[in-house]
């Protein structure tokens, strides 16, 4: 099993919290298509034949592609790799592209799964952020989206905002979780440099949350999924009746992917690249049948530590004889060892050879897989 990740750079304006690569000229986008093609066909052999399961559209606002775009990228896909017919094909979108009728161009285009940027559905703190869209807005598009047929419908929120009160964040999970959602993406803000948010936290105009206020919305998180049947299956993912998101599991159990387009990462098992983060550079290299970007090799420690970095973050959790077969004696004796402290302090729990962490271990989650890498 291997999936695709395809990264469309363009947003149609900026929003102040996010580091993700991406530009505003829109007009580039015919010329991308044309170079996505070109590394399309240049990556062929990247997975070696493995039969792809997962295509993702990120970005970047995917929902700049028309309905014959998405058509074309994924009818070339299908040409290059063995794409399995029952293929996971997700698309990312804000919810004011969302209209009736481009939700029926997606679904005919053969989208099946959706991944909505909601992120809140106050209007004071989406405009905080600089989101195009409004509360009302958010709950049309996934409302409109049930109706058209899509009955796999993802919703990403933000918590740990300023200005978000506890009870203003139960009042987000009261409406996403009435809606006809199967999977919820919620993160904690991340202050990235190079963004609006991080230098107004470094001049002192932007307050942060208080560690008492994010606890207690993750505490709110994950009590309250849990009560509308939702499964916390990673340590920001929660979905219902199985409905998980294929692709991103795949990240986390170490199976290859190939990334394409601008900043786009790609993991073959032994080593990781990625797409120069500039999309006039991109094109112009395609054009010239060229492939920019940048390599690294994975060492066995490399290889191990991310194996435990990834797990660990699950409900599949890590495999201590998997850490034997794959890395040796030494080094899964070596993990054992350093989660007997966690097993102890009821932080994490061990099932056979497999350790995954409890409810109070998803706290201190980055605290315990610090400790547990391998150097």
């Amino acid at each position: 099993m291997a999936g695709i990740y395809i990264h469309i750079p363009f947003c149609r304006q900026k929003c102040y919290y996010c580091d993700f690569y991406k530009t505003v000229n829109t007009s580039l986008l015919t010329d991308f298509i044309r170079a996505l093609r070109a590394e399309i066909q240049l990556q062929k052999n990247y997975l070696e034949g493995e039969q792809v399961e997962t295509i993702y559209f990120g970005g970047g606002t995917p929902s700049v592609l028309t309905k014959e775009d998405i058509i074309e990228i994924i009818g070339f896909l299908r040409e290059v790799f063995p794409v399995s017919p029952g293929c996971e094909i997700t698309f990312e979108a804000n919810p004011d592209d969302l209209t009736p009728h481009y939700l029926a161009d997606l679904y005919s285009a053969g989208i099946r799964r959706l991944s909505i940027g909601i992120q809140s559905f106050n209007d004071v703190l989406l405009k905080k952020m600089n989101r195009r869209h409004n509360a009302i807005q958010a709950v049309e598009a996934i409302k409109n989206a049930a109706a058209t047929g899509f009955s796999d419908i993802s919703a990403d929120l933000i918590y740990g905002l300023p200005g978000l009160s506890k009870s203003g964040w139960k009042a987000n999970l009261q409406t996403v979780f009435s809606l006809p959602i199967t999977h919820l993406s919620a993160y904690h803000l991340t202050y990235h440099e190079r963004t609006p948010f991080y230098t107004w936290l470094k001049k002192g105009t932007l307050k942060p949350a208080t560690e008492p206020t994010s606890i207690a919305h993750f505490e709110t998180l994950m009590k309250m999924a849990a009560e509308y049947g939702f499964e916390h299956y990673e340590i920001s993912n929660f979905a219902k009746n199985g409905l998980y998101s294929k692709h991103n599991s795949s990240y986390w159990t170490g199976k290859k992917y190939l990334g394409l387009g601008p900043s786009a990462h790609s993991f073959n098992g032994f080593s990781r690249q990625w797409n120069v983060s500039h999309t006039e550079k991109y094109i112009r290299s395609l054009e010239q049948s060229q492939l920019l970007f940048e390599e690294e090799l994975l060492s066995e420690e490399n290889r191990l530590n991310e194996y435990i970095l990834t797990g660990i973050r699950t409900k599949w959790g890590v495999s201590a004889a998997e850490i034997q077969n794959r890395f040796g004696p030494e080094k899964a004796a070596y993990f054992q060892q350093n989660m007997e402290k966690y097993l102890d302090k009821k932080l994490a729990i061990k099932t056979g050879e497999i350790y995954t962490l409890t409810q109070q271990g998803w706290f201190v989650s980055d605290e315990i897989t610090t400790n547990l890498m391998f150097i």
